[in-house]
């Protein structure tokens, strides 16, 4: 078997065996065969796509890649969420611990923000202590003891994934469906969860601009998860405008906790509670949603997933009192305010504007080395549909510096959009996509 002729076949149309797949992918982790190989390869990929049953092998060879979690021993259910990335969403800080309070124990391993989208791991990491790399049997302790546990890639668990997640970054392949849906299904197969919910986004702050092209995504990733066996709801979501009143490190870990504790926006609230419940219904602890959405309601009510995520901090380094009296007070000493410039409501603020001025705030990074700032971050006290008048205090801002501060601020300005008339109401939602769909 050669290298080349599995491109060719692929350049061609044709549906690749298992076995074409795993030459092609051990290869590439043991050095055998070249990354413009596997260049060249993902760019057929690209342009010819995969079935429904070829995702499927090429995420389960893309798995056996490396390690995985051994959760042997410790009862289930075993559900995780992801989410394909937007500005402000921090909804994995809030569902772990809520459907954790429900029994359902949440193996969940998380990135780091790339780009204009933000990253669990750094969010997790503004907390003082907090450890986000965890041995096999640390993780096993922390999610038997909350519920859930955080944790990043390791080095020998899909291996195969981070090698093809660099190379499709610098050879104009990112975006191609079925390497996302492997990519995606791999480590979430390699943590240990037997069922996934997907917060799939789309808009400007999203990595899928368009809607069609997202449930494309979500359809894939439902219809190969089902092909490896595992159960999972996709729902399509906006990602048009940040999500929440808080884009930065510690400020999302705060709001997340005000919406643990029955607060925060309604939007994030909102968002995490449809999330949460489909994860309640994979968890058989519903029979659909809505009834997960009245467990998950009644959760939040109790405390419990407060309590959680503060012990959720204990376990991982970080301490829960300190946590609690940084709220408020944890921000740069660089920062500026934005006020409208007339009289008017809000129609519109650019998701994928203020990404990409979070990044040169210090929010997120443009390449993985980038350090980025717990500290710095935008808060919003106006949004969408809202009445303000001229002079008015849209936006707090905190930079990493005053260079990185008179960098975003213009960016910042540049996202508000103001209308006379007040916009048409928003659909968070737009779409539930289940196997019963396929």
């Amino acid at each position: 078997m050669r290298a080349v002729d599995i491109i060719i076949d692929k350049r061609n149309g044709k549906e690749l065996s298992r076995e074409s797949l795993e030459f092609l992918i051990h290869g590439y982790v043991a050095g055998e065969i070249p990354d413009y190989q596997i260049a060249a390869w993902a760019m057929a990929v690209f342009f010819q796509g995969m079935s429904p049953r070829e995702s499927a092998a090429l995420t389960e060879v893309m798995l056996r890649s490396g390690g995985r979690m051994d959760l042997s021993g410790i009862a289930g259910p075993f559900v995780d969420k992801h989410s394909t990335g937007g500005v402000g969403d921090k909804t994995s800080l809030i569902v772990a611990p809520l459907i954790a309070s429900l029994g359902i124990k949440d193996p969940m391993m998380s990135g780091r923000a790339l780009g204009h989208t933000g990253g669990t791991l750094d969010k997790l990491e503004a907390i003082p202590g907090y450890r986000t790399t965890l041995e096999q049997r640390e993780f096993r302790e922390i999610l038997e003891n909350t519920g859930y546990a955080m944790t990043g890639q390791t080095q020998d668990m899909v291996p195969a994934d981070r090698l093809l997640y660099a190379l499709r970054d610098v050879s104009g392949t990112v975006e191609s469906i079925p390497l996302i849906t492997a990519s995606i299904l791999s480590k979430k197969a390699a943590e240990g969860a037997d069922a996934l919910v997907l917060d799939v986004k789309y808009g400007s702050g999203a990595f899928m601009k368009d809607p069609r092209e997202a449930e494309k995504l979500a359809r894939s990733l439902v219809n190969t998860g089902s092909l490896m066996g595992k159960e999972i709801i996709a729902l399509l979501t906006d990602m048009d405008e940040p999500l929440g009143n808080m884009v930065g490190n510690f400020l999302e870990v705060e709001e997340s906790l005000d919406c643990l504790e029955g607060r925060g926006p309604g939007d994030l609230r909102e968002l995490s509670l449809e999330l949460a419940a489909r994860m309640a219904v994979l968890g058989t602890k519903a029979r659909d949603a809505a009834e997960g959405r009245d467990l998950c309601e009644a959760a939040l009510a109790s405390g419990n997933p407060r309590r959680l995520f503060l012990e959720n901090i204990r376990c991982q380094g970080g301490d829960p009192k300190q946590v609690l009296d940084m709220r408020g007070k944890y921000r740069s000493a660089f920062s500026a305010e934005i006020r409208a410039s007339q009289d008017a409501y809000i129609s519109r603020i650019d998701a994928g504007k203020v990404g990409h001025a979070g990044i040169l705030l210090g929010v997120g990074r443009n390449r993985t080395e980038d350090r980025v700032s717990p500290t710095a971050g935008v808060q919003f006290h106006k949004k969408r549909g809202d009445r303000i008048l001229l002079g008015e205090r849209i936006m707090s801002v905190w930079a990493q510096d005053e260079a990185s501060l008179a960098a975003a601020l213009p960016q910042l300005e540049g996202a508000l959009e103001y209308a006379q008339t007040p916009p048409a109401p928003r659909n968070l939602v737009l779409k539930e996509i289940t196997r019963e769909e396929q």
